[in-house]
């Protein structure tokens, strides 16, 4: 990396203090995109990286609500408004007690370039807020998600700004953040995604992110005559992303032997099958329950206590947790048990030393602005039928998904091209930039 590009990092991260996931999600784009910036007069002249990495806009405000005591609670929300050059802002909200403004612009600026790389008219969003809904009554998560989208609502709109779920965020908040949306506005109107399907959602939304990691999984593998299909495949989390991604590589005949989640990794050497997934899928979605219950109902698996899925051998992996939770350990592990495809289901789950593990060992690494790009794909297919007054059929829904999975694929291989081998690192970050910093050229200094 050039030493213009070092020290723009250096400059981002002393503007942006304390936000270390920031710090990183800014290094990896700068470092593969610096030298097209330094190529084009137009890109230096505008000082479009300097205003990509900057928000346009940062919302901040208090979410107060009343809990079944009785007792005020106050909660942060925020939302991240990061690039609207190619369309409206669009990006998840994540509730979870680690939100802060660091991890959102991260997401954020992640999002930009995932959803630049959709080939959708998306801008890049994100928001949330410190609040856990584990352990509260639904009462208490409508009593939140209504005072949250009390103040939310006034940023957001089907041509502004459409947040969709994230971490903590599903089908039941998404509802009571419509139906308050709903009232204040009084208009019904596509503002969110992830709906239920009578009033407005899209088929195959909830499967979208772990179907598409396979999918994009499938077409690294098939650039080497390969398929998923016989394949043992590693997957971490045991939550929306993870159990879709398990779903669809049974389906195509690889053998999921992993789950995790915050407790540890339980390992099932026959393999989660279907009838298994659907017994996790009540225990998390319905009885949210913890994934070491497996191993009483299924006594052949075994549960590591604290551990993560790497260092169980596997020819596939497919992280789907959250940030960070592959580091060079990890990475080192993986490749020393066969593992030769990565494919990120969550967003930047690999840290740079693994990210750097994987690439100098030539695997084949989706990485996650690439590989789960699925899930923002159909949020954008769902603000599509809300914009026609339409609903498709999940067979349509599903081939389109994988076209555009197809479609990044053949973006990331067109730019990451390397003698021998396809960084798609570099391939996902110089295609997702081009896009956006175009239309910024195109658009003037706004």
């Amino acid at each position: 990396m050039s030493a213009a590009a070092d020290a723009f990092i250096a400059q981002i991260a002393a503007r942006n203090p304390g936000e270390p996931e920031f710090h990183q999600a800014v290094r990896e784009v700068v470092e593969c995109v610096y030298p097209v910036v330094e190529a084009n007069p137009a890109y230096r002249k505008l000082k479009i990286l300097d205003r990509l990495c900057e928000p346009e806009r940062t919302i901040t405000f208090r979410v107060p609500w009343v809990d079944d005591k009785g007792e005020v609670q106050v909660n942060r929300g925020y939302r991240i408004e990061m690039s609207s050059a190619i369309g409206p802002y669009k990006g998840g909200l994540r509730f979870h007690p680690s939100v802060y403004i660091g991890i959102l612009k991260f997401l954020a600026f992640e999002q930009v370039f995932k959803n630049s790389l959709t080939t959708l008219p998306m801008g890049g969003g994100k928001g949330g807020s410190d609040f856990d809904p584990k352990g509260k009554s639904d009462n208490e998560v409508m009593k939140f998600c209504q005072s949250f989208m009390s103040e939310l609502f006034r940023h957001i709109g089907a041509n502004t700004d459409v947040p969709a779920g994230d971490i903590g965020v599903g089908g039941r908040e998404i509802g009571f953040m419509f139906g308050q949306y709903k009232k204040l506005k009084n208009e019904f109107t596509g503002v969110l995604t992830g709906k239920g399907l009578n009033w407005g959602g899209s088929l195959i939304r909830p499967e979208a992110t772990g179907y598409g990691a396979v999918y994009f999984a499938q077409e690294m593998l098939s650039t080497r005559g390969d398929s998923v299909k016989g394949k043992t495949a590693t997957v971490s989390g045991s939550g929306n992303v993870a159990q879709y991604t398990v779903e669809k590589l049974d389906s195509l005949g690889a053998k999921v032997i992993t789950l995790s989640d915050s407790e540890g990794t339980i390992v099932d050497k026959e393999g989660i099958d279907a009838a298994k997934l659907a017994w996790v899928m009540d225990l998390k979605n319905v009885k949210r329950g913890r994934i070491k219950d497996y191993v009483e109902k299924y006594p052949k698996a075994q549960f590591l206590k604290g551990k993560r899925p790497w260092s169980v051998p596997c020819q596939l992996a497919f992280p789907s947790a959250t940030q960070n939770e592959i580091n060079a350990e990890d990475a080192k592990a993986l490749l020393a048990g066969g593992c030769y495809c990565v494919s990120e289901g969550a967003n930047m789950p690999t840290d740079p030393a693994g990210v750097d593990a994987f690439r100098a060992a030539k695997i084949l690494f989706g990485p996650g602005k690439a590989a789960n790009a699925g899930g923002v794909a159909t949020s954008g297919l769902e603000m599509s039928q809300n914009a026609q007054h339409l609903s498709w059929t999940r067979e349509e829904v599903d081939s389109r998904l994988h076209g555009i999975m197809k479609s990044i694929h053949a973006s990331c291989v067109k730019h990451g091209q390397e003698k021998g081998h396809i960084d798609y690192v570099k391939g996902a970050n110089v295609a997702g930039f081009i896009k956006v910093a175009d239309a910024m050229v195109d658009q003037g200094v706004v």
